[in-house]
């Protein structure tokens, strides 16, 4: 045995319990929500941030508590493709092999260490803090040592180095560098059908937070009533509409809360402005909303129609739907009847209206702003799925419309498969039907392209990407 006196053991450092950190807390829980339950952060984040907002003690929120939990989730989700290219270059085992909830927590923090301002140190030592208390100590130090990896780099350093280079495969460089699919990229760039600046402009601008817009409902509110709210400022081509331009909560609004306004992109706007505008021959008394729900156009029709002495019909297949136009449309100033009907058999006869609209269930990818979970749940065979249900409801409407009417058929997708390539199938069916050119329908509004339909797109004019067309019934 050695003569030499033993080392003392160093004492074992006392355990210390990770330090809650609500709103990243919160965050977690909310992309948690998002991907199990195939929620959407725009209905699971509010509840979260009330909640929040309403609780006593240290868990409580303030508005930067609020700001900050807001751009981790949705830049988070935003960037999703991009950061997991990002991790892939830091494990060592395909990410599909990671736990989701693990996943989460490094996209949390890969998004403080690439996409904001938050210090490096802070950005690592919160993001382990929240493994700590969701995943335990075990998985926090894997959390740990990714994160260091993905803080040795910026942005800019890693799309160098994980994303393919552009000469090779444009649409996979730009769906790694913009965080969007490739078909998607691939989906947007033939609408657009430009060069690589239109569509970077585009992939750019769906990464983008969006403004709320909120619209006065007319006969029931003016926009110089909204201009009033800190930071409000006009739309850019609507009349009634009314931009936030720091955010903001739109319910604190007492005209959205008395459902005399409401939160309606710009471009949902300017597709019931363009309807109400079209010339019919004839009588103008009765309009149709065939897809009405939630109610957004449905509640601005209904206010332009009572203008003219007209009656909406607004009718919405699902039942809880359709309770929503209700509540959308309760205080217009003219008549209006919500039903719930399947507008591919509708209740009504043949020829009973003299407008229509058709906005019809759509793959949404020119709401990618403001669903931005939206681009990773959509797969190119969802467009044969939505296929025959936009035919089928284009063709109610074009049989609901009579003689000299107008439809207006909308959908909040660029996708050329669910725009044009619908309304031609339908022009085919239909020969006693015309297109009407809707581009001098919105004089205000540049870039809508050479007609006579109406592609709306957020790079350029900062609304999602509707879609309309006009036909008229002429036989």
């Amino acid at each position: 045995m050695s003569d030499q006196p033993r080392r003392p053991r160093r004492p074992a450092k006392p355990y210390r319990r990770p330090k809650k950190d609500p709103v990243r807390i919160l965050a977690f829980e909310a992309l948690r929500a998002v991907d199990e339950r195939d929620a959407y952060a725009n209905l699971v984040l509010p509840p979260l941030l009330r909640k929040a907002r309403e609780s006593e003690g240290p868990e409580k929120f303030d508005a930067r508590d609020a700001a900050l939990a807001t751009e981790l989730v949705y830049g988070t989700l935003r960037r999703q493709g991009t950061y997991d290219a990002v991790i892939a270059a830091c494990v060592d085992r395909p990410l599909r092999e990671v736990d989701p909830p693990v996943l989460d927590v490094l996209s949390l923090g890969a998004h403080q260490l690439l996409g904001t301002r938050i210090p490096t140190h802070a950005a690592v030592s919160a993001t382990v803090e929240l493994a700590r208390v969701v995943l335990g100590d075990g998985r926090a130090k894997f959390v740990n040592a990714v994160l260091r990896k993905i803080a040795q780099d910026d942005l800019d350093g890693w799309l160098e180095r994980v994303a393919p280079p552009y000469d090779e495969d444009p649409e996979d460089h730009l769906a790694v560098v913009h965080s969007h699919p490739r078909w998607v990229v691939s989906a947007l760039w033939d609408s657009l059908g430009g060069g690589r600046a239109g569509v970077e402009e585009l992939l750019r601008a769906d990464n983008e937070r969006p403004e709320v817009t909120l619209v006065a409902r007319p006969g029931r509110a003016v926009p110089d009533e909204l201009l009033a709210e800190e930071a409000a400022v006009p739309g850019r081509w609507s009349p009634y509409a009314v931009r936030l331009t720091e955010g903001g909560e739109p319910g604190a609004v007492p005209a959205v809360a008395e459902g005399r306004a409401g939160v309606q992109d710009e471009g949902s706007q300017l597709v019931a402005l363009a309807l109400a505008a079209a010339p019919v021959e004839g009588p103008d008394r009765r309009w149709l909303d065939a897809c009405a729900g939630p109610g957004g156009k449905a509640a601005l029709l209904g206010a332009l129609a009572a203008e003219r002495g007209a009656v909406l019909l607004a009718s919405e297949k699902q039942p809880h739907r359709a309770g929503l136009v209700a509540k959308a449309l309760a205080g217009n100033p003219g008549p209006y009847q919500v039903v719930a009907a399947d507008g591919t058999r509708p209740p009504w006869r043949p020829g009973s209206f003299d407008r229509v609209l058709v906005d019809v269930p759509c793959t949404g990818l020119g709401a990618l702003r403001r669903r931005p979970e939206a681009r990773w749940r959509r797969r190119p065979e969802d467009l044969d799925g939505f296929a025959p249900l936009q035919r089928g409801l284009l063709r109610t409407a074009l049989e609901s419309v009579r003689v000299g009417g107008v439809v207006g058929y909308a959908t909040c997708s660029p996708h050329l498969a669910e725009t044009r390539a619908v309304v031609a199938d339908l022009l085919k069916q239909f020969p006693d039907t015309e297109l009407v050119d809707a581009r001098p329908l919105l004089p205000d509004v540049p870039d809508l392209g050479e007609g006579p339909d109406i592609q709306l797109w957020p790079h350029l004019h900062g609304t999602d990407a509707m879609y309309l067309a006009l036909l008229r019934r002429t036989a």
